[in-house]
């Protein structure tokens, strides 16, 4: 097939990025892939105004860049045709094979299902890719492509639709990337995602750069040469290169803004790269380097010997010259260096063969089956993009059992997440933990040099007790404590979840007759993808299910129920006269009359509204689900007395509203919630800490909020804090 001009000087582009890549490249396919993907997407037009065909061509050059494989070179060029052109599967299958078209199945997004929400279809479509990587690393490479062309192209994009990106971005496919050992793809997207998530915390980062440019240039250039001299002469014959770098701008400010270090404090910002042929040669280089200049002691680390789970390897070690500020030398050889910037990438299974290689490759994938192993019992949208921030956490903390076993976990995970890390029976059998040969209690957070020895018990039908749950931080840990109560308490988790749910639709006045009720909570368990209420129940008592977390929906398919079986309200009692308080609540029938909000229910703009005509004190307003308003107004005393109310448009732009914050007590974590409020913005009328039984404290504050939809902002930001549970507006 002939190509207009531009599409075959694309491809020819192409053809020589593959040409410096080496190797053995299927140019027939590619030039296949790239023809059609230049035929369906023509017409179709980016934000960019660029052609669509733009998009894929770059995302196939990231992948060549990377070293990938012909297969995955054209099912990055036919990435976005089955989500955006009429081009099947099937086609893709029958046209270029299985593998491809499993590729490119797994990079497209679910949007052809109707969800209830938009973080519902982001969950699954992350399910469904997570799912294909489990099958083919392949699908996330090309994933993670995609996301940077488009990253670099975002100030295309709605501002809004920036931030949304920027933040999907940062807290999802950049600690995959980094997981993955893809270096250079995750600092650009971090760096991409910060600039536009806080531009001015990162121009400050920028000014800080610049006033220490001088080390950047000369110093660094001076010790370079130190060093290279310095070796040449002690490592004769030996090869070697040099490298410096800066900290990328995300590290910086991890370590500033929420580490809370002064830029003094930051060790690392300036590192000179030591890369040789050999491990002896790169501990040979060590001790030289310890000679020339005066390391800081506690900042040597040995990944070397202890690989990072990204299979990132090398040495650190943080030294100073007089009359210089401190600086990291990493020493590694030639194929750590090529790991560390590529990662997984340098190192898939599609290159070596079946070899026995292949076993390591696959346990270092075991976080994608972990993570769709917790995911098996969830039922909550964000739970998914919880689990991937915590479990791929940046920073990593490495302990040893007694028999030096080490053992690799996210920062602050428990001895809880380490007994199960071990083996699911250490886990199940523990009844406590030993750091150091000290009896520690079981919140303890591992930290990195720890030996930890795992207390266990042989008693018949000992095991894990439920506040475990709110105590592991991994999701490995938190799906086998579920999947032990699933097996071995099913009568109690009935009970329990029975319990619950009655307590909790006691406590928000959920009452339906005996046959309505057991058909609603029949449609509350196929919501919650549950087979019946009894297993709706069982899910709640062991944990799958987190009944906090579904009320607020549970409660609004109780106001549409009762709403649609009320009858309509009688007219006769509301005149058509409006009166407007100066909260924005208008009233429907009453002149010069008091209006206030009542305190039971404390209603915000946005909430449904009813007004109460009392005696001697105006008109009180309550939210229409309030426990002190009838349910319904034609049958209650007094049905005179209720009177319309809504709210205007110019409603006061900020009320006040008391949120209670049940979690974890932990340091630090008041500070925290002050810090997500100052950063959103919100001011902070009153705050009120104190602890409750099992570890746990209780939190209020008292925040001034503009409508629902702002304080719903604010709950989605606290509750994403480590080791909060829930966050419920009270009516304080």
């Amino acid at each position: 097939m002939k190509l207009d001009e531009k599409y075959e000087k694309s491809f020819e582009e192409l053809v020589d990025a593959c040409k410096k890549q080496g190797g053995q490249y299927d140019l027939e396919l590619i030039r296949k892939a790239f023809e059609l993907c230049a035929v369906s997407h023509k017409g179709q037009y980016r934000q960019s105004k660029d052609e669509f065909y733009i998009h894929p061509f770059n995302v196939a050059k990231i992948i060549i860049s990377l070293g990938m494989d012909s297969e995955s070179i054209a099912a990055s060029l036919l990435h976005d045709v089955v989500e955006d052109t009429k081009v099947s599967i099937e086609e893709i299958k029958e046209n270029f094979g299985t593998d491809v078209a499993l590729l490119v199945d797994g990079v497209t997004k679910i949007g052809r299902i109707q969800y209830t929400s938009r973080e519902q279809q982001q969950a699954e479509s992350l399910r469904k890719m997570l799912i294909a990587m489990g099958k083919d690393i392949r699908v996330i490479i090309i994933k993670l492509a995609d996301r940077l062309h488009n990253m670099r192209t975002i100030d295309s994009m709605p501002q809004t639709k920036q931030l949304e990106k920027s933040l999907e971005t940062i807290e999802v496919y950049a600690p995959i990337a980094h997981r993955l050992g893809i270096q250079a793809i995750k600092d650009e997207l971090e760096d991409i995602s910060m600039r536009h998530l806080d531009p001015i915390a990162c121009g400050q980062i920028d000014e800080l750069l610049s006033s220490h440019s001088d080390f950047q240039e000369d110093t660094l250039k001076n010790i370079c040469a130190k060093i290279e001299e310095r070796l040449k002469a002690e490592m004769p014959g030996v090869e070697f290169v040099l490298q410096s770098r800066v900290k990328s701008i995300p590290g910086i400010y991890r370590k500033m803004f929420i580490q809370m270090k002064d830029f003094d404090e930051i060790y690392d910002v300036y590192a000179v790269r030591i890369i040789t042929d050999t491990v002896t040669n790169c501990y040979n280089a060590l001790g030289i380097m310890h000679d020339m200049f005066r390391p800081i002691p506690g900042r040597f680390k040995d990944y070397i010997s202890t690989p990072k789970p990204n299979m990132y390897q090398s040495l650190h070690t943080t030294v100073i010259e007089r009359g210089t500020i401190p600086f990291e030398i990493q020493i590694r050889t030639f194929e750590m260096h090529h790991t560390a910037e590529l990662g997984i990438a340098a190192h898939w299974k599609y290159k070596e063969g079946i070899t026995e290689k292949n076993k390591q490759f696959d346990d270092r994938l075991a976080w994608i089956r972990q993570i769709l192993d917790s995911q098996n019992e969830a039922n909550d949208a964000s739970d998914l993009i919880r689990t991937i921030k915590i479990d791929l956490s940046q920073e990593d903390v490495f302990a040893v059992t007694p028999k030096g076993d080490v053992i690799n976990l996210p920062a602050g995970a428990t001895v809880i997440d380490f007994a199960f890390a071990i083996h699911s029976a250490v886990g199940i059998k523990m009844v406590g933990a030993k750091v150091n040969g000290k009896i520690v209690q079981i919140t303890h957070e591992v930290k990195t040099g720890e030996v930890i020895e795992i207390l266990t018990t042989n008693q018949a039908g000992h095991g894990p007790s439920r506040d475990w749950l709110k105590i592991a931080v991994t999701s490995s840990a938190k799906a086998k404590i579920r999947s032990w109560f699933k097996k071995e308490r099913r009568e109690e988790n009935i009970e329990n979840g029975r319990n619950a749910i009655e307590a909790e639709f006691k406590k928000n006045s959920i009452l339906l007759p005996a046959n309505d009720m057991e058909n609603f909570l029949e449609d509350v368990a196929k919501k919650q993808r549950c087979s019946s209420v009894e297993e709706l129940y069982a899910s709640i008592g062991y944990g799958g299910i987190f009944l906090e977390k579904i009320m607020p929906r549970i409660k609004e398919d109780y106001v549409k129920l009762v709403n649609a079986s009320k009858a309509p309200e009688i007219e006769e009692y509301i005149s058509k006269h409006k009166v407007k308080s100066p909260e924005g609540v208008v009233i429907e029938g009453i002149d010069n009359c008091l209006i206030k909000l009542s305190k039971c229910c404390a209603p915000l703009p946005g909430d449904s509204i009813i007004g109460f005509i009392t005696r001697g004190h105006g008109v009180s307003v309550h939210k229409r689900d309030c426990a002190n308003v009838p349910e319904d107004l034609t049958t209650c005393e007094e049905p005179e007395r209720w009177i319309k109310a809504y709210w205007s448009d110019s409603a006061k732009s900020n009320f006040t509203s008391t949120l209670q914050i049940t979690a974890l007590n932990r340091d630090g974590l008041l500070a925290e919630v002050t810090t997500v409020l100052f950063n959103m913005h919100v001011a902070l009328h009153a705050v009120n800490a104190r602890q409750i039984k099992g570890g746990n404290c209780v939190i209020s504050v008292t925040i001034a909020a503009s409508s629902v939809e702002h304080l719903k902002s604010i709950v989605a930001k606290l509750e994403k804090l480590n080791g909060v549970y829930t966050v419920e507006r009270t009516n304080q």
